[in-house]
């Protein structure tokens, strides 16, 4: 997406304007003086933490999960 300037007198006085279409993926190079000082731009979610039961029916255990395994017999007591 094409970056907007803004003035920073502008961006104060619409900031609240600017927020939502920077949500939105705009992105907005602030000046003063006609001298770029900052960029206003939307961010990621953040990463979310996996919900309990999450990848039900997906991961599959096998019924010898917890079987011995014969190349480990020699450490096993």
């Amino acid at each position: 997406m094409k970056t907007i300037e803004v003035g920073a007198f502008e961006a104060k006085t619409r900031l609240s304007e600017l927020l939502e279409q920077a949500r939105g993926g705009a992105v907005f190079r602030i000046t003063r003086r006609g001298r770029p000082i900052a960029e206003l731009r939307g961010v990621r979610s953040p990463e979310r933490r996996p919900r309990f039961g999450c990848d039900r029916e997906r991961v599959r255990i096998g019924p010898d999960f917890d079987a011995p395994i014969p190349a480990f017999k020699n450490y096993a007591s």
